[in-house]
């Protein structure tokens, strides 16, 4: 194996999700296919939420994702939902981070119509402070709930919780402003998975923000692993910086929370 070949099996993806969406052509939901996938592209990890918890019922969906963390240990590690609308969402939050497998907390301000630095979210990074669980937000530039300046915003009031800024705010229009804040905040760390992201695109935030504030993250079962991943290992990057980006940085998150 050479140089150009040494990430292979080692990928950690930062963003994944298991179970479907409905108004998604996803051909099979399943947890099997899933892993059969990442076998074939060198994905040792992928860290999930289940969509049902994204969705509609953040409870269920936490349910089903404990089920599949017993199912495939090492495979996947977890981010339990939190809905900022559930009175209880905190003390379950506690016991979902103490669950085998489960690695952070998953935010998702467009799907629950609140913002990301709204009160709704404060009890979650509080949990995930004392837990010392990493946080993984939908970003998107432009948006009223998950625009990159509320990331900067959370980031400094919790400065030890490692926030992932999911899609590096989605858009290439807002790509600079995601680099901003993370070179602006310590604690972002720029997760890269979107239809809208091209490999120069990753190349010129690599460049703005460094391979070691970046992770990998595909979207699977949303968009395609193999595409997501194709397009770091063919970018023009140092191996080095692609190393940090496909297994490197995620690591060192990874080490920090447990």
């Amino acid at each position: 194996m050479n140089d150009q070949d040494a990430w292979h099996g080692k990928v950690i993806d930062a963003h994944g999700h298991l179970g479907g969406w409905f108004n998604f052509a996803i051909p099979d939901t399943s947890a099997e296919s899933l892993v059969a996938v990442m076998d074939r592209c060198g994905v040792a990890t992928m860290c999930v939420s289940h969509l049902l918890g994204v969705g509609p019922d953040a409870r269920a969906g936490n349910a089903l994702l404990l089920a599949e963390l017993a199912r495939w240990p090492g495979r996947f590690l977890g981010y339990a939902v939190y809905d900022p609308h559930d009175p209880q969402a905190p003390e379950r939050l506690r016991d979902l981070l103490g669950e085998p497998g489960v690695i952070g907390v998953k935010l998702h301000p467009e799907t629950h119509g609140h913002p990301l630095d709204g009160p709704g979210y404060e009890p979650a990074f509080a949990v995930a402070a004392a837990s010392g669980a990493i946080v993984l937000s939908h970003g998107e530039s432009g948006s009223p709930w998950s625009g990159p300046a509320r990331f900067a915003t959370v980031a400094g009031r919790h400065p030890t919780v490692p926030l992932l800024m999911g899609h590096a705010g989605l858009w290439p229009s807002g790509f600079a402003a995601a680099a901003d804040v993370a070179k602006r905040c310590p604690n972002v760390v720029l997760e890269i998975c979107g239809s809208r992201m091209t490999a120069r695109h990753l190349a010129r935030l690599v460049a703005a923000a460094g391979a070691d504030r970046m992770v990998f993250g595909s979207d699977a079962l949303f968009l395609d692993l193999r595409v997501g991943l194709g397009r770091v290992v063919l970018a023009r990057l140092d191996p080095a910086d692609r190393d940090l980006l496909l297994f490197g940085t995620m690591t060192r998150l990874l080490e920090g929370a447990r």
